[in-house]
């Protein structure tokens, strides 16, 4: 009989901040579904909403999971340390913050848009379609640059 109870309140798929989680993993590992959660993070969060992360994702309780969407979206007021953050000192707020799901890419493309509008070098690579961060471009990169380079045959 209680297993029938088991059987009824499992989920297949659990909902965590806008992210569908397979409900047959263990939560652990189901959490790095989410994207900007990696492995020592997701264990450090487990930590925090004080679960097991041996638990299997769809046996979670309702509270259990409010937990977690709570302790994603603020990590800082659980005791995560700042140096696990993907935002260290965010131009806009000035605080250490923590990016989920598709505030990542936003947050990146308006981070290249800013680059761009006050023209600065990195602004200026990102436009061209050549590399950043100061890598060789003489043989790498070709495919922005167009066709290869060699020594052709005198005829």
């Amino acid at each position: 009989m209680d297993k029938d109870k088991h059987e009824k309140d499992f989920r297949h798929i659990v909902r965590i901040v806008g992210t569908d989680l397979p409900g047959n993993k263990k939560i652990l590992y189901s959490l790095r579904a989410i994207k900007g959660v990696n492995f020592l993070l997701g264990n450090a969060l487990c930590k925090a909403a004080e679960v097991d992360p041996t638990i299997i994702t769809g046996n979670l309780s309702d509270g259990q999971i409010e937990k977690f969407s709570e302790v994603i979206k603020n990590p800082a007021n659980y005791g995560l340390p700042a140096w696990m953050f993907n935002r260290k000192f965010d131009p806009e707020t000035g605080k250490d913050v923590h990016l989920f799901g598709p505030e990542i890419n936003f947050t990146k493309e308006n981070d290249i848009k800013t680059l761009r509008k006050i023209k600065s070098y990195k602004g200026f690579r990102h436009a061209k379609g050549l590399p950043v961060r100061g890598q060789r471009t003489k043989s790498n990169f070709r495919r922005n640059k167009g066709k290869s380079l060699g020594v052709s045959k005198k005829r």
